[in-house]
């Protein structure tokens, strides 16, 4: 707990110590100059006394100006013991700045002292000293130029005294006058002024810096008078003043009263309210009568007056401008001309009704104000007699005239008067028109309209524009008068707006009458169709859909329709489109799915864009349970056909060596080129004669299979000539010329083995039938069960005469039998053909 104690005295001892006037006592700062010129060097010091038990040999000594250390203190111990610190600062540059000494003590640091630094410059000499002896407030008023701003406190002083001549000479000193802080001027009382006395008065000026003196002002109180300003009113009209001119203001003005006694001299200045005019000055105005015509002003407009004077014989100033006065001219009568157009409509016999339309077009710059038109006739006959039609501030009028009046008077009015009449003639249209009509659209906001110009040229074209649908009287149509009737075409530019349909006429204007009215439609800017026919359902399949719409009338003044869109979309989200030729009115969906729900929309496109039509929703029918069955039952047949194609393709294909069953050659539909198998060349060899040599050699022995039987019912045996041959030889023996061509036939065999039917003996050219040697088989000749026939009993089935055959000599351990068997059956309906490879029969 002493612990605790002793560490909390010590936290407050600290804290005392850190505070920031803790070291105020211990020393202090002097400077060289508190206040210097602006920009010059200043040199302060900062001394801590020997006596400041807080400072040790070793302390360090700082300054900022401001919130900035600044470096290059030079810092000593004096003999006294005292710690000083110098520093130089080369350029003050800041009006007031604050210094400040401190004391490093650990690791922050201590203020000692500070010291206010004040910069500016000594005062400038006051200039265009002027007084004036004001007798309102009996007091010679003078007033001067400061100069300059010098940063500093300045005193001004306004110094006189009396004198006599050229004020050489002091005579009485009159006491200063000083100044308000702020402000440049001062009075000097009327007691210390002696009328026609001159004085001399000038202005010092003081700061800490210096002392400067105005040039020296030598005058008479009484040469300097100012008057007070009159009082400018305007002058009322009476009898005894004629109306004021277009142009013209009547004024009136009265004097100060203190200088009625007094001659004065007068000037007018004034200026339009119009933009930043300038003031005119007109003077000067006679005194005597106190009032003045001001004419040459813009009719019609509001000017702003003042008026200030001085004493015409004797010296003195002007006096102030008097408070403004605000006046407008009066107006001038209109001077425009006033273009016209109308329209006409028959009511009854007697009576036309007719609307009137005119322009205000100025002849001149200041052409008045117009506050209202007046519309009159003068029935024939009735010399003087007026009769008023209509009065209005509006551009057009409507009423009603005998069917015989032919002419009206227009006039423009306001309080100035009124416009030169305009006599307004209903001509009658009997002139040629105008050829070919056409417009274009140089931007948004404008339309070309253009035509050909009839002959006789005219002599002004009046074009009229608004839009398609404008109200029953017209009267929200746009028009101007073109008064060259060389001119091809005009622009308009009043009133067009973009996407709008415009219709403009064009009548041509001759010298007394006029031409027919042309019309044509156009837009500034053309948009989409502004709408798209609805697509509707005509018929509905299971997988189609007819739909059909009625086209859209063409728009007046729109570009036609280039073609249409029609877009699909399945409840899915898969879409679909197809584009048609815009004079198609329906279209049939094919490949729709059955049962499924459609969104349909219709899309018509022109040059401007396109426009959608709403959706339709479609459902295609469902399939019957009938037609449901019969799909399936053709994909099954369809598969069940594929599995068979199949699977005879793995049983037929050449690749197999072991067929279900041997394949078996029809020879009575078959050609013997087609279904003798190819032998390759190498396989083709020459056997031993098997008969004596009056026998036809045997020319050719082709192979038909190669693979070795390895056991059977139908093996030939190893004894006999032909038929005792190896086993791996099974062949067909031809006889016939060795050097008869040869045809090798492709093979149709299989991989099963073949059985020997029968050996051919004989040759194509010889005169004898060919022989053949039958074998004695079991093997099925067209797969049956029954056994091949001997070669005896078949011998009923000839239809030919039996030849002799030459004798063999069989093996007896032969299963052959040789013997003439041309007459056999089978070989009796087999062709032979490709006579070169095979001899033939």
């Amino acid at each position: 707990m002493a612990g605790l104690g002793n560490w909390s005295l010590t936290r407050a001892a600290l804290i005392i110590l850190l505070l920031p006037r803790s070291l105020e006592g211990c020393g202090h700062i002097s400077l060289s100059a508190p206040t210097v010129r602006l920009g010059d060097a200043i040199t302060a010091s900062c001394i801590i006394k020997q006596n400041c038990s807080y400072v040790g040999p070793e302390s360090q000594i700082l300054w900022k100006l401001g919130t900035e250390l600044q470096p290059g203190g030079r810092q000593q111990r004096l003999p006294d013991g005292t710690q000083e610190s110098i520093i130089t600062l080369p350029h003050l540059n800041d009006p007031w700045a604050l210094l400040s000494c401190y004391l490093r003590w650990g690791n922050s640091l201590q203020m000692v002292d500070q010291a206010e630094l004040q910069a500016g410059y000594p005062p400038f000499t006051p200039h265009n000293l002027s007084c004036f002896m004001n007798l309102t407030a009996n007091c010679l008023t003078c007033q001067w130029e400061p100069g300059p701003d010098t940063h500093l406190s300045t005193n001004f002083t306004l110094k006189s005294f009396k004198s006599r001549g050229n004020c050489q000479t002091q005579e009485e000193t009159i006491p200063d006058c000083v100044s308000e802080d702020g402000q440049s001027h001062c009075s000097i009382p009327r007691k210390y002024l002696q009328l026609y006395q001159t004085m001399g008065i000038w202005v010092q000026a003081e700061n800490v810096l210096g002392t400067s003196v105005s040039p020296q002002l030598c005058l008479d109180p009484m040469d300097v008078v100012k008057l007070e300003p009159p009082t400018l009113w305007a002058l009322d009209p009476s009898s005894e003043v004629a109306p004021p001119q277009p142009g013209c203001l009547q004024l009136h003005w009265e004097l100060w009263k203190p200088g009625l006694y007094m001659e004065q001299n007068c000037e007018l200045r004034h200026k339009p309210q119009l933009g930043e005019a300038s003031w005119a000055l007109v003077g000067p105005l006679p005194c005597k009568t106190l009032h003045y015509k001001l004419c040459g002003l813009l009719p019609s407009t509001t000017y702003t007056l003042q008026i200030r004077c001085i004493r015409q014989l004797l010296p003195g100033d002007w006096s102030n401008w008097s408070p403004s006065l605000e006046l407008t001219t009066p107006q001038r009568a209109p001077i425009v001309r006033l273009d016209t157009w109308w329209r006409q409509r028959q009511l009854d016999p007697r009576t036309v009704d007719v609307q009137l339309f005119w322009k205000p077009m100025p002849l001149e710059e200041d052409r008045g104000q117009i506050q209202g038109y007046l519309v009159s006739w003068r029935p024939s006959g009735q010399l003087g007699a007026v009769s008023p039609l209509c009065n209005t501030t509006e551009l057009n009028c409507t009423f009603h005239l005998p069917s015989e009046a032919r002419e009206v008077i227009l006039v423009a009015y306001n309080t100035g008067g009124t416009s030169r009449p305009t006599p307004v003639v209903f001509l009658e249209c009997r002139g040629p028109p105008l050829g070919r009509l056409y417009t274009m659209a140089p931007d948004p906001h404008s339309l070309w309209v253009g035509w050909k110009p009839s002959k006789p040229q005219p002599r002004g074209y009046v074009i009229e524009w608004g839009l398609h649908t404008p109200s029953p009287n017209g009267s929200h149509k746009t028009w101007k008068m073109e008064h060259n009737g060389s001119i091809a075409g005009t622009l308009l530019q009043e009133n067009i707006w973009p996407f709008q349909l415009y219709e403009i006429t064009v009548t041509p204007l001759y010298q007394d009458t006029i031409g027919p009215s042309q019309h044509i439609y156009a837009y500034s800017q053309e948009m989409a169709p502004s709408h798209a026919p609805e697509p509707h359902l005509k018929h509905i399949g299971k997988t189609w859909a007819k739909l059909e719409w009625v086209p859209q009338a063409p728009e007046l003044g729109k570009s036609p329709l280039t073609h249409y869109t029609i877009f699909w979309t399945k409840a899915q989200g898969q879409s679909f489109s197809t584009v048609l030729n815009a004079s198609s009115h329906d279209y049939v969906l094919h490949g729709l799915e059955p049962a499924s729900l459609y969104h349909v929309h219709l899309m018509v496109t022109s040059r401007a864009g396109a426009t959608n039509s709403t959706s339709l929703i479609l459902v295609t029918k469902a399939l019957e349970e009938s037609e449901l069955h019969i799909i399936l039952g053709l994909f099954g047949l369809l598969l069940l056909l594929t599995c068979l194609c199949g699977a005879a393709w793995l049983c037929c294909r050449p690749s197999r060596k072991n067929h279900l069953w041997p394949s078996v050659p029809d020879p009575a539909h078959s050609s013997l080129s087609s279904w003798v198998p190819t032998i390759m060349a190498e396989e083709i060899f020459q056997l031993p004669s098997l008969w004596d040599p009056s026998v036809l050699p045997i020319t050719k022995i082709t192979v038909l299979e190669e693979e070795e039987k390895k056991s059977g019912p139908w093996e030939s045996n190893d004894s006999s000539g032909t038929c005792g041959l190896p086993t791996l030889v099974q062949a067909y023996v031809l006889q016939g010329d060795p050097r008869a061509p040869s045809m090798q036939p492709q093979s149709q065999s299989g991989t099963s083995d073949q059985v020997l039917y029968g050996q051919l003996l004989g040759s194509p050219t010889s005169p004898v039938p060919g022989h053949y040697i039958r074998c004695d088989s079991t093997q099925p000749l067209l797969g049956g069960l029954t056994p091949s026939p001997k070669s005896y009993e078949n011998l009923w089935f000839q239809t030919s005469p039996k030849s002799t055959p030459e004798t063999l000599v069989p093996n007896q351990e032969d299963d052959c039998v040789f013997g003439p068997l041309l007459d056999f059956p089978l070989l009796q309906g087999l062709q032979v053909h490709g006579v070169e490879g095979l001899g033939g029969f």
